[in-house]
């Protein structure tokens, strides 16, 4: 089994940044893919962000070149950076975790979903 906590959520001005952080416990999860879904009210969730157990990332097109995916297997932790926000960035952000590749998926985990809120 696999708990994912996310943290750094909040509101922030339109043009602004916001870090997210997820801590990893349970199995080693180094044999894991990670990343970052979103989801607004009544929409469905959506990819955002994915790291790959071999290092490599792949970032979903509404975000790409806005958002950088990192990771850190020596503290079990996945990051999202999250820069020139939009306020239609506005949304629960969810971190997953999974033995296979995020998309199609579904992912095996998901964290609780941290707020992010950007004001125009």
């Amino acid at each position: 089994q696999v708990q994912l906590v996310e943290s750094g959520g909040g509101l922030v001005q339109a043009g602004g940044s916001l870090r997210l952080s997820c801590a990893a416990s349970g199995r080693t999860f180094r044999i894991y893919n990670m990343g970052w879904f979103r989801q607004e009210p009544g929409q469905e969730r959506e990819f955002v962000a994915q790291s790959f157990w071999n290092g490599g990332t792949y970032t979903g097109d509404s975000v790409k070149g806005r958002f950088t995916i990192s990771r850190d297997n020596a503290k079990n932790m996945v990051y999202l950076q999250m820069n020139s926000l939009k306020p239609e960035d506005t949304a629960v952000y969810y971190c997953a975790a999974s033995s296979r590749s995020l998309r199609p998926g579904p992912p095996d985990y998901w964290g609780q979903g941290t707020q992010v809120t950007v004001s125009s």
